[in-house]
């Protein structure tokens, strides 16, 4: 970008350019992305924060009313959202961690070109494109009553369970299926982090005569911390916001054992609580910057240049 085109005699129409690998773009090819980015994600953004303050429901649509923190207060005395942001933040933090885990060890097994690892990869990262309804309806036909692994526990003479309708396995199976569901592509993250790693670390570390499991704490492990950095971020960050998973299977049921952030939002909107919503998202969306920020700013810390 050149600030002082307005005074070059090549570029007497004062347009600004971007130069890019030696080639000049005009600056305003870049407007219309900017205004989709700021009408679908910078204006509603605003507006929300705007509303959060206001007593905007589904009476009052064209005359919402200033309320200062009145729904600030009201969210953190509601029991039903205190129950939805701690099942919020277990769910976030049991799948970072099952999916971390399991994904690690997937790539351990599968990152070097062996004979068949890339039958295996595609297999384990399946679930990963299959779309969330299809998922839903597929563990809905497995855990219901009537279901696969009701029918298969009957021959062992176990009584049939409702699994997504007792307050006890609900969350679990949800934080099971999404463990399930991503831990292939967590998977190719790590594969791409151990396929970064010079192999000159571990001849000197066998030279040295470490073992297999002293080269994984003290050579793989450290210098995966940039793998960790993104995984931690992008798992912590879908954990929080998710909502599709538990709207399909449960939505919040039962009763509101299984209610997240997303769907008490969504709850408030169906109910007309405008401004309500508005508040119980900006929430959220305070707590996943905040979170992100702390675990990006802690786990950089920790990062080994290679």
């Amino acid at each position: 970008m050149n600030p002082m085109s307005t005074l070059n005699p090549l570029n007497p129409r004062g347009v600004i350019y971007v130069r890019k690998a030696g080639l000049h773009y005009p600056g305003w090819l870049a407007a219309p992305a900017a205004l989709i980015y700021g009408f679908f994600f910078i204006v509603p953004i605003l507006m929300a924060l705007v509303l959060s303050f206001t007593d905007w429901n589904i009476n009052r649509m064209s005359e919402p009313v200033f309320n200062g923190l009145h729904n600030f207060r009201k969210l953190l005395t509601d029991e039903i959202f205190l129950h939805s942001l701690k099942n919020t933040f277990i769910f976030a933090i049991f799948t970072t961690i099952g999916k971390t885990i399991v994904g690690l060890a997937l790539a351990l097994m599968l990152y070097k070109p062996r004979f068949g690892n890339n039958v295996f990869r595609t297999i384990f990262y399946m679930p990963s494109v299959l779309s969330a309804v299809v998922v839903g309806l597929l563990f809905n036909s497995i855990l219901g009553m009537d279901g696969l692994l009701n029918n298969f526990l009957a021959k062992f003479g176990v009584s049939p369970t409702d699994w997504l309708g007792n307050y006890g396995t609900a969350m679990t199976w949800i934080i099971l299926m999404e463990i399930w569901m991503w831990s292939g592509f967590i998977m190719f993250i790590f594969i791409s982090g151990l396929q970064a790693i010079p192999q000159d670390y571990y001849e000197f570390a066998e030279l040295e005569g470490a073992s297999k499991l002293h080269q994984f704490f003290h050579v793989t492990l450290p210098l995966l911390g940039p793998t960790f950095t993104v995984v931690f971020t992008l798992n912590i960050t879908g954990g929080l916001k998710v909502f599709d998973m538990v709207y399909i299977l449960t939505n919040g049921g039962p009763g509101y054992a299984t209610q997240v952030l997303s769907t008490y939002t969504y709850r408030a909107f169906g109910l007309g609580l405008l401004g309500q919503a508005s508040a119980s998202s900006l929430i959220l969306s305070v707590i996943v910057v905040v979170i992100t920020f702390i675990f990006n700013s802690a786990l950089k810390k920790r990062e080994v240049e290679m």
